[in-house]
């Protein structure tokens, strides 16, 4: 099964073709995936409607599970072997409801993206009292994946894509105080925490799938132009970071940083169907490849130490069953 990915030990770039600029069509050229069943959440808006198209155009039956079903219709209208069905990821069981679905149809399911994601919004808790960026970005991340578990297997060769962000630099996991219970919350920071735990939740369902045949990664999809990511952020916000002037307008020297969608949803594709990951896992990419561990203060390209520590990624499983109410096991 080879070398588990703890602590990065496997992080380290693999001679990919690819690079930063190139699309999803691109990486998915000569790639038949006739016969096979993914689940992409998110797949109506932004990257996550590129991936839906980009793996339907290859030839398997892409399943959107969303919560505003009339605007997905709208927005994955004419895109051939696509099925939607609702769930809300806010909602518990919403999920439990759309995974019993998808199981009583009695397919493998081949790949699972988790690529739903919510950015720089006030605090917000559901229905158990969690914040809103965890809930979405990572603690349904890991419902979903659980309650699908018998399906993964059944595929005798799955992949678990969960889209994380270079923002994972924001924040260490704050198992002390995870819901902001007990520290002033701040939206760049539970962003940051939420994506630290998608990786760690990456390293460790892979270390304990892949005897199964089931194998996950995380990635860093990169800075995107035109997706609904900001849609909540307030201008002054933007003026802070340094990315537009008073008057709101973008700088110059950002827009031209940015990707394109279809560069954004290539390095998720890079993960679900590259070859050259058919014996590692476990591992955080970018710019289709494996990223490098990084060991600097700034922001930067690559991932944390603390993102994918052995002890945090075990400690976190155990929460993340406590937290969902979810016995997750891998057997």
């Amino acid at each position: 099964m080879g070398q588990n990915n703890y602590n990065g030990a496997l992080q380290k770039p693999i001679g990919s073709r690819f690079n930063g600029k190139s699309t999803s069509t691109e990486v998915i050229k000569s790639i038949d995936l006739k016969g096979k069943t993914a689940i992409v959440t998110g797949g109506n808006t932004g990257i996550g409607l590129e991936t839906v198209k980009t793996l339907a155009i290859a030839g398997a039956t892409v399943i959107v599970p969303a919560r505003d079903i009339e605007k997905a219709k709208n927005n994955l209208r004419g895109i051939a072997n696509v099925e939607i069905e609702e769930m809300d990821l806010l909602n518990p069981a919403s999920i439990n409801t759309f995974a019993e679905k998808f199981l009583a149809s009695d397919k493998p399911l081949h790949l699972l993206i988790n690529n739903a994601g919510i950015m720089w919004v006030p605090i917000r808790r559901d229905s158990r009292g969690i914040e809103s960026q965890l809930a979405v970005n990572y603690l349904a991340q890991f419902h979903l994946s659980a309650k699908l578990w018998t399906a993964l297997k059944k595929a005798n060769g799955a992949r678990v894509i969960n889209v994380s962000s270079q923002g994972h630099q924001f924040a260490t996991f704050n198992f002390e105080d995870p819901n902001f219970e007990y520290r002033e919350y701040e939206t760049l920071q539970a962003y940051g925490q939420s994506k630290t735990a998608v990786n760690l939740f990456s390293l460790e369902l892979d270390n304990r799938a892949k005897k199964f045949g089931v194998r996950a990664y995380s990635l860093h999809p990169g800075s995107i132009g035109g997706t609904e990511l900001a849609r909540e952020a307030p201008l002054e916000l933007f003026i802070k970071m340094g990315f537009c002037n008073g008057k709101g307008d973008m700088l110059p020297e950002v827009a031209a940083s940015l990707k394109t969608i279809p560069q954004g949803a290539s390095t998720t594709i890079w993960c679900a169907t590259s070859q050259l990951l058919n014996n590692i896992g476990g591992v955080y990419c970018e710019d289709n490849d494996i990223a490098e561990l990084y060991l600097g203060q700034e922001f930067s390209a690559g991932i944390k130490p603390y993102s994918v520590d052995e002890t945090n990624a075990k400690r976190l499983w155990e929460l993340s069953e406590n937290l969902t109410n979810i016995t997750f096991n891998v057997v």
